[in-house]
């Protein structure tokens, strides 16, 4: 068991991270694969989607806890994030290290190169183990404050792929909503447990359906294929980069343009869009406000390296901007 943080507030929202980061961002002027780069500087924050959720949240005045699981030997930096910005840890401490990934951010070209580990190794006893903690300590977290449990990131090798299905039936059989984030099999099998906010990207809607997705139609098409089902999600959002969003319900749909901004790291936007989903939801904003605040997040944090965001008036600033379009 690991301290919890002194100075966090009941939490409103947890994020499982089940497999956090340390994220290493280098800047280079024009990277050139195969030969010696030099850097301009390098920055390391703490990350991993869930993570970036909750510290987004905070920002933006939401309590918010993380659960999860982290390596003693490099937990330093993760305990001081959350003492700063005042989010409840109930992480569960595993010896080694968290991974770390490295972004490397080409100042010239604008784009980003991820190479991110795949995460501690779990044999079947001790991926056991992780979710009986972590269900045990999201329950306590339910019962108290919390209404939203976001699942947020990938699998780290070991955990069987129905852990977020598990969790999700668990969480919401105790009265409180599910947003899911992530891809592949863990997206595939979560799905089955209804959870109520899914948002892929378009190419992990496409991965999920085994088809191209090259049109606005085909993906509206798809985003309502999933809000068909008898445990279907409430709301589908599809985040299309550059292009905006898609934000579906069973009876409305609308397009969020994505705002012009100063692009200093592109790195972790969609989570930020995630903890304005989740902080819009906490108003009972309409679909039409939720598609603004959400895609304000992700473009207040593309001006920010690392997981934050400015004050929170200037993100609501950001999303009177945000131009929204029906979709018929």
């Amino acid at each position: 068991m690991n301290p919890l943080n002194p100075f966090a507030e009941p939490a409103r929202v947890v994020a499982v991270a089940l497999n956090p980061a340390l994220d290493q961002t280098i800047e280079i002027a024009g990277l050139q694969p195969g030969a010696v780069n030099r850097a301009l500087r390098m920055q390391v924050d703490v990350g991993g989607k869930a993570v970036n959720v909750a510290s987004c949240l905070s920002d933006f005045g939401v309590n918010a806890a993380v659960a999860g699981q982290l390596g003693r030997d490099n937990a330093a930096l993760f305990e001081e994030l959350f003492q700063r910005k005042k989010i409840a840890n109930h992480c569960c401490y595993l010896d080694g290290l968290t991974r770390v990934n490295t972004k490397l951010v080409d100042t010239v070209s604008g784009d980003t190169t991820d190479l991110n580990m795949p995460g501690p190794e779990f044999d079947p006893a001790a991926a056991a183990d992780l979710l009986q903690q972590v269900l045990e300590r999201l329950g306590r977290l339910v019962e108290r404050t919390a209404s939203w449990v976001v699942l947020s990131g990938s699998l780290p090798p070991g955990l069987p792929a129905d852990v977020y299905a598990t969790i999700t039936a668990r969480v919401q059989a105790a009265g409180v909503s599910v947003l899911l984030d992530t891809s592949g099999a863990p997206l595939k099998a979560a799905l089955a447990a209804g959870p109520r906010i899914v948002k892929p990207n378009r190419h992990e809607l496409a991965e999920l359906l085994d088809r191209p997705l090259d049109s606005l139609e085909a993906l509206i098409a798809a985003g309502r294929e999933l809000l068909a089902g008898s445990l279907a999600p409430e709301w589908v959002v599809v985040s299309l980069g550059g292009d905006g969003a898609l934000f579906l319900t069973r009876e409305h749909a609308v397009q969020a343009q994505a705002l012009r901004v100063a692009v200093t790291s592109t790195v972790g936007a969609g989570d930020a869009m995630v903890a304005g989903l989740v902080a819009a939801r906490l108003e009972d904003l309409s679909l039409t406000e939720t598609a603004q605040l959400a895609t304000a997040f992700a473009a207040a944090k593309l001006t920010r390296l690392g997981p934050h965001l400015p004050r929170p008036a200037e993100v609501r600033a950001l999303a009177g901007q945000v131009v929204v379009s029906a979709i018929d």
